[in-house]
């Protein structure tokens, strides 16, 4: 199964289809009396798409009792930090919106990260859906590093104290930086992975993800697909090099082993 690739005029494009897509997503799960799981990530473009998700018609419209939220990785770093996912998430989407604080799942930065990467894989594993003998979410939203990485998953780098193939330690390789990310098992679990890629900052590595053919991708980023769907949704800056591709691409899916 092939990735699926949309490219968009702008940024505020490509977060308006991805809300609906998300709005779409928890009414049919509501309707069939389910809960929604989504994990979300850090990043620049995560901003616009929670900008959009806080307007109307989707603050107004979405079930908000309905979502679980959790996140795809965080830094060791208090949530009032600058550069907390949680923080970041909280200023531009859950300041906005009525989600039940029981339904918000962030990852603690703020304690040490060994203990922590326990208790936020229990309480994975004690809300997600138990499929493959692993946490199922419904979709992971995902970004890609110009290097590469996704979540917390750096090149060449491998996750430390890996608790039940849910989450372990990252260290930026350049900055030493502590991180906790979701494990390739989890993400390659999921029902759908999403990666927003905006700027053309990123038109290099996109290229050279989309160019891969190697069976065992060097980009972690190329590592992500599984059994579920993969789509990859670009502005045209994140598209420049590979402009002209629209409904689907040529890109194999990977399992992450």
């Amino acid at each position: 199964m092939e990735a699926e690739i949309k490219i968009f005029s702008s940024p505020d494009e490509l977060a308006a289809r991805i809300s609906g897509e998300i709005m779409d997503l928890i009414t049919k799960n509501s309707k069939a009396n389910r809960e929604t799981f989504i994990a979300v990530s850090g990043g620049q473009t995560p901003k616009v798409l929670f900008n959009k998700l806080s307007e109307s018609p989707y603050k107004e419209k979405i079930d908000w009792n309905k979502l679980h939220l959790f996140w795809c990785d965080e830094r060791c770093v208090p949530p009032d930090n600058e550069e907390s996912n949680f923080g970041m998430t909280k200023h531009y989407l859950l300041d906005k919106i009525n989600i039940p604080l029981k339904n918000i799942h962030r990852i603690e930065g703020e304690i040490d990260p060994g203990r922590e990467v326990k208790r936020i894989c229990r309480e994975i594993k004690s809300i997600v859906p138990i499929v493959n003998n692993l946490p199922e979410f419904d979709l992971c939203l995902l970004g890609v590093g110009v290097d590469g990485h996704t979540a917390s998953l750096f090149p060449g780098v491998q996750l430390k104290n890996i608790y039940d193939n849910v989450a372990g330690i990252a260290e930026h390789p350049f900055t030493g930086q502590k991180r906790i990310s979701l494990t390739y098992d989890i993400l390659n679990n999921s029902k759908e992975n999403l990666f927003m890629v905006t700027g053309n900052e990123k038109e290099d590595i996109v290229y050279r993800i989309m160019s891969e053919r190697d069976p065992k991708p060097k980009y972690p980023a190329a590592m992500i697909g599984g059994a579920g769907k993969l789509k990859w949704y670009l502005d045209e800056g994140a598209a420049l090099k590979i402009n002209g591709t629209e409904k689907s691409s040529s890109v194999p899916k990977s399992s992450g082993k």
